[in-house]
């Protein structure tokens, strides 16, 4: 039987949808949904008896709210107050959602989002409302968290697929965190990744990280692509190793893993800080099969010429159908899909905004 797969493209103007009901071979795309709206952040929610999307949708005249759709876009809604707001004592305003992320199955009510400025909320009715995880915003560090190039949020969000009480974080500037006790506390997980604009180029904390991709398989295996370096860890976060050797570039943002099959991993070189295109020019994906030892280009299908365009930290992921499908946007508008986990791609959509986040599913 065919499988029937969503793609959610957030942009900078409105997000679009595109479906595909003959195993990916075309789509249908649909949209804009929300327009004149930056779309940071999408979820499709799965694990409900229909697919919940979730939107994290700035408007410069209402501001940043979470619109809800559970008819694959037909409709919207969005209660009347803003569903994720700082409390009045902590003095903060939310600037806009970076990450909607879906809580294990065991909790199918929780959501998370990820923030700017830095913090975590947590919803326990579906992502309608939510509320700020307190302790990670009183940990004693954040007062030395500081912005990135692109501003000072929680961009990763990683409930742990079995543990409820265990949630990865990451931010820019600030680097990975980590609770184990349902969010009483939180550590810093950075022991190994190198922060090169600091005094001190391996500090507890205060590292750029642009993305973190765990498999749900093989939950205590992280991969982590930073401002500068490439990483693993085979410990939950509390060490790190580098996985660079073999890609052209280790600065990029962002990094996926395969749905179903442990170690393999992708990801999307630039050239260095201050050139962000890709190394000639070229579209190539990087996939290794050996959790970061090797790594091989993949581009059958992909611009191999006059491609100076960027892949932002969320605009790339894989969906759960088998075999996965991977999909990933370009700050100039094309959405490129691959239904044979990376072998092959084909244009899904051209002369979009800024492509700003990408999420798949099979629905």
């Amino acid at each position: 039987m065919a499988q029937s797969v969503l793609l959610a493209i957030g942009t900078r103007k409105g997000l679009w949808l595109a479906r595909s009901r003959d195993d990916r071979a075309g789509w249908e795309v649909t949209g804009p949904h929300r327009p004149m709206t930056d779309v940071y952040a999408v979820a499709i929610d799965t694990r409900g008896p229909a697919p919940r999307i979730l939107a994290g949708v700035t408007s410069e005249h209402f501001g940043p709210s979470v619109a809800v759709s559970d008819d694959l876009g037909a409709t919207w809604q969005e209660p009347e107050h803003p569903p994720v707001a700082f409390p009045a004592e902590t003095g903060a305003a939310l600037t806009r959602v970076w990450q909607l992320a879906p809580g294990p199955a065991g909790a199918p009510e929780v959501v998370y989002a990820g923030v700017e400025p830095s913090a975590l909320f947590r919803s326990t009715n579906g992502g309608v409302t939510f509320e700020l995880v307190k302790s990670l915003w009183d940990h004693p560090h954040r007062e030395h968290w500081t912005p990135g190039y692109g501003g000072m949020a929680i961009h990763t969000v990683l409930p742990h697929p079995s543990d409820e009480k265990r949630v990865t974080v990451a931010m820019s500037t600030g680097g990975v965190y980590c609770t184990s006790d349902g969010g009483e506390s939180w550590e810093a997980a950075n022991n190994g990744v190198r922060a090169h604009f600091l005094p001190d180029p391996y500090p507890e904390f205060g590292q750029c990280v642009h993305k973190v991709a765990v498999h749900p398989e093989r939950p205590e295996q992280l991969f982590l692509q930073n401002h500068g370096g490439v990483y693993r860890s085979d410990d939950a976060g509390a060490s790190w190793s580098s996985i660079a050797e073999g890609l052209p570039s280790d600065f990029g943002f962002p990094i996926v893993v395969h749905p179903h099959r442990p170690g393999v991993v992708y990801t999307f070189p630039l050239s260095a800080d201050l050139r962000r295109f890709p190394p000639e020019g070229r579209c190539r994906v990087y996939r290794s099969e050996d959790a970061g030892s090797t790594w091989s280009p993949l581009t059958a299908g992909l611009p191999q010429e006059g491609f100076w365009t960027t892949v932002l930290r969320d605009a790339f992921c894989a969906d759960d159908a088998d075999p996965a499908g991977l999909y990933l946007g370009s700050r100039s508008g094309e959405v490129y899909a691959s239904r044979d986990e990376g072998d092959s791609w084909g244009l899904v959509a051209q002369h979009l905004p800024d492509v700003l986040c990408v999420r798949a599913a099979v629905v």
